[in-house]
């Protein structure tokens, strides 16, 4: 067996860990949303995000010590990690300044069409040969996304422009993702984000700080081990798998909100809902058995597998 044929087997066998790990990712990333909702009604979302930074950071310099530091401190790539950082601080800013006047079924449905933006920009941006079934995979994620937010009255707004920019600069940022993956570890990707975060809102939450009560302290420290380990398995399953593997599988995080949203605040899903749901789930099944199969395409340009 050649060294090429080699290499592009060892790139298949990584592909299913890789989506396991994004599955675990957004359903850690869903559960710290979740904590975060409950959370902001107190507490200034600035200071959620400053908090749960800090330890984020903490613990990566824990694990690291100093040479995570020193490997921070003199990566080539420094310009794309703090571009990566103001690119998910921007999706977050739209985000959350859309969300306080779209309907939450609207802003899903406009949210939901970064997956099909990565995948669209993985093959130009990224050469990854995109495949049928991922492309099925995301059309039918995404009709699962439609059906499941139930999505009445949608008119193009500043609200709607900020949310559909919000999935592009994620999409952006995922991409970034893929490529930081190739030449830094996870702890240094995680580093660099979180000290992104942590300085672009150290200002505000300074001036503005709310002494947090012993419950408020749990639920941040909480947000911030979910979204810690979360970041990981991300910036993990990234390294193991093309990002027009993994894209798709973020759909999953609609059914552990509506899971959630079920659990905490007694919001029964209706039939619309259902039908997403099914539609997510075999968009995600559809994905993983493909690949398993060896129908996908990985991402070092190697034709499809039949």
């Amino acid at each position: 067996m050649s060294a090429a044929a080699r290499q592009n087997g060892a790139a298949l066998e990584r592909i299913p860990l890789g989506i396991a790990l994004a599955l675990l990712a957004y359903s850690l990333l869903a559960m710290q949303d979740a904590t975060v909702k409950w959370l902001v009604v107190t507490v200034p979302v600035c200071q959620v995000l400053f908090v749960r930074s800090a330890i984020v950071m903490t613990g990566c310099l824990v694990a690291g010590r100093r040479e995570l530091l020193a490997r921070a401190m003199r990566t080539p790539i420094m310009s794309l990690l703090l571009c990566r950082g103001a690119v998910t601080l921007a999706a977050w800013f739209c985000y959350f300044s859309a969300a306080r006047s779209l309907p939450l079924a609207q802003l899903t449905t406009l949210w939901f069409t970064a997956p099909v933006i990565v995948t669209m920009l993985a093959a130009p941006l990224l050469r990854e040969r995109v495949g049928p079934a991922r492309w099925a995979a995301v059309g039918v994620g995404f009709a699962g996304t439609l059906a499941a937010a139930d999505p009445v009255g949608l008119v193009l707004s500043t609200a709607t422009a900020l949310v559909l920019l919000a999935a592009i600069l994620w999409a952006i940022g995922v991409l970034l993702t893929r490529v930081i993956a190739r030449h830094e570890p996870s702890l240094v990707q995680m580093l660099y984000n979180n000290a992104f975060f942590f300085l672009a809102t150290g200002i505000v939450t300074v001036l503005a700080w709310q002494p947090p009560t012993t419950v408020q302290l749990i639920l941040l420290l909480q947000v911030a081990l979910l979204g810690g380990f979360g970041q990981f398995c991300l910036f993990e399953a990234a390294r193991r798998a093309p990002a027009s593997v993994t894209a798709p599988l973020e759909y999953t995080a609609l059914l552990w909100a509506f899971l959630l949203g079920l659990a905490f605040w007694d919001d029964v899903p209706g039939p619309p809902v259902l039908v997403g749901a099914a539609l997510i789930l075999s968009a995600g099944l559809m994905l993983i058995l493909a690949e398993r199969r060896g129908f996908g395409r990985i991402g070092t340009g190697m034709r499809t597998v039949r």
